[in-house]
């Protein structure tokens, strides 16, 4: 399902780093970014907590705003409780939103429908996670110290958020499309970018299907976190299903990372993996004219250890937006 956009514009981003992200790649593109997990806090939810509330404080700085008229948010934490927190301190309506990693193009999906539809003009869409909140919820404490298979992702740390409106800028968002669950049967909680590749693979075809485009329409299509293994099957999947090769293809979790000199397994994932990259590097070459058309698509493995420990498979979802540059 796909919706075109008339005047919805995204008009500024903020990301806010642990010292992985910082000192990745794509470190010298983040507004901010700490060199220890705990971010001056006792716990690391306290810390995730005020990666969150930062990466607002700094959207709504640069735009010169106090407020917004809808804040749109989500994390990993049980009863997403970081953006609880920061929903508390914005004291602004509120639509706390979960779908595991694929929670940010969500969030942004739905601020751009009541955008579209002249229900708001403006809203903060954000999102969370910490590699040792996400590990002590999801798999075991870091503590444990417990090995882990190569093809496992590593969580990424940070807070991002977007304050999109009405107010013309040099970047719309263009268009949105709804993913569809998928489950192919995978019960592997540490095989994440297989779980999610068929999620990405059927938003892409429903994207290009809806909107009557060709796969060359954009100059750049970027998924969210598949990490190294899950961007060669979602290649593979698309090829092999659809006969669509994506050329002009990266992965979020790819570039957030020095696969080869971090020690970050298969790659990033996690709610902020996709708009850490996503509001960064890719955002910066939009406004530098390298990039013109780009299709943002946020993937998520939507399980609980509840029911991996009932042996049950994992479904996925994947969400997709549309971002380009104002002529």
């Amino acid at each position: 399902m796909t919706f075109k956009f008339k005047n919805v514009y995204l008009n500024d981003v903020a990301t806010v780093t642990g010292p992985y992200e910082k000192n990745g790649p794509l470190g010298k593109y983040f507004d901010k970014s700490y060199d220890d997990m705990y971010f001056g806090e006792n716990t690391f939810e306290k810390g995730e907590t005020k990666l969150l509330q930062e990466s607002i404080d700094i959207v709504l700085s640069k735009l010169k705003k106090e407020t917004t008229d809808l804040f749109i948010s989500g994390d990993l934490l049980n009863q997403d409780v970081s953006s609880n927190l920061a929903a508390l301190k914005l004291n602004v309506p509120y639509l706390g939103i979960y779908n595991a990693c694929a929670t940010s193009m969500e969030g942004l999906i739905i601020a751009s429908s009541l955008i579209d539809s002249k229900k708001i003009n403006n809203a903060i869409c954000s999102v969370s996670s910490h590699n040792c909140t996400a590990e002590r919820q999801f798999r075991y404490p870091v503590e444990y110290g417990g090995s882990k298979p190569k093809v496992t992702t590593f969580t990424a740390t940070g807070g991002a958020s977007a304050y999109i409106s009405n107010e013309e800028s040099k970047i719309k968002i263009e268009s949105g499309t709804i993913g569809k669950v998928t489950d192919l049967g995978i019960t592997d909680v540490f095989n994440m970018g297989a779980v999610m590749a068929p999620a990405a693979a059927d938003t892409i075809k429903e994207h290009l299907i809806d909107t009557k485009r060709k796969i060359d329409y954009y100059d750049l299509i970027v998924t969210g976190d598949l990490g190294i293994y899950g961007k060669q099957i979602l290649m593979d999947y698309m090829k092999e299903e659809f006969n669509i090769e994506l050329n002009k293809y990266n992965d979020c979790g790819v570039m957030l990372y020095d696969l080869e000199k971090q020690d970050v397994y298969a790659g990033g994932s996690g709610p902020v993996c996709c708009p850490l990259v996503s509001y960064s590097v890719i955002i910066n070459r939009m406004l530098k004219g390298e990039l013109n058309r780009v299709l943002l698509l946020s993937t998520g493995a939507l399980h609980s250890p509840t029911l991996v420990n009932q042996k049950m498979s994992i479904p996925a979802i994947c969400h997709a937006i549309s971002l380009e540059v104002v002529k």
